[in-house]
């Protein structure tokens, strides 16, 4: 809820405030801190489990079992829909002033943008699904990185303001061809809410059906990226006790 209200609004605000109120670039840190503030408020209950993609990832590889799975998704998508109505409700008077009513999804006057992600006009639908591959392989790496014990991972307090750097930096790199979604929970709801609160089921079908995208894409980068985690990293480290174990027979030798 935290990371979609606070990303959600900041595009309302770019895109109804016609550029005087915000640019891109403060989408990309409204959705950093959106995320920073999502993991600390969620870190404690459930580790943090924001993206589907992740949270998948996290059952395949036998972490959390199939209920919880089911939980932690149902979870996400309510609080992405309530966040999507939210915005949707704050700034109901901007949008119909801007949109005169017409609730479109293409067009000089689009507004479905604010609430999910569309391919740039310039992108086909293979180079979208490559940029959402890869952006979601990005994620996972560097969500690994800050979190992984065996390796050189981040202080705990510290670790959210990362995750929320992380994001950051992936839009500001890699959010031209398809406004990086590199999350199912963030992309799928809020367009199932549009399509019910009056832009229709062309939330489905423009740019050649371009919603399965932003749900399939992040699911295969992040599951391509564990492997190249472990592969290239993980694989190489030692257990954190055998880690522990030669540190003090160094400091023995030491003294």
């Amino acid at each position: 809820l935290f990371t979609q209200v606070f990303g959600l609004s900041s595009v309302a605000q770019v895109v109804l405030g016609k550029g005087s109120s915000g640019h891109y670039l403060s989408i990309n840190m409204a959705f950093g801190i959106g995320a920073t503030l999502g993991v600390y408020a969620a870190g404690g209950v459930s580790g943090a489990h924001l993206n589907a993609a992740i949270t998948i990832t996290q059952c395949v590889l036998g972490n959390i079992s199939w209920t919880t799975l089911a939980a932690y998704i149902i979870g996400q998508f309510l609080g992405s829909f309530m966040a999507a109505a939210t915005v949707f409700a704050l700034y109901y008077d901007a949008i119909y002033d801007y949109t005169k009513g017409n609730l479109t999804v293409s067009g000089p006057t689009a507004t479905a943008m604010i609430f999910s992600t569309y391919p740039a006009p310039n992108v086909s639908l293979q180079g979208a699904f490559f940029t959402e591959f890869t952006a979601t392989v990005m994620l996972i790496l560097g969500v690994m990185v800050i979190h992984d014990e065996k390796n050189n991972a981040a202080i705990k307090g510290a670790q959210p303001m990362l995750t929320g750097m992380l994001v950051l930096g992936i839009g500001l790199g890699m959010g031209l061809n398809t406004g990086y979604a590199i999350n199912p929970s963030r992309d799928l709801p809020p367009r199932i809410f549009t399509a019910i609160a009056g832009w229709g089921t062309a939330v489905f079908t423009a740019e050649h059906s371009w919603w399965w995208v932003p749900v399939a894409a992040p699911i295969l980068g992040c599951l391509f990226g564990v492997l190249i985690y472990k592969l290239c990293i993980d694989f190489h480290n030692y257990p954190v006790h055998e880690m522990e174990h030669e540190k003090e027979q160094a400091g023995m030798k030491t003294s």
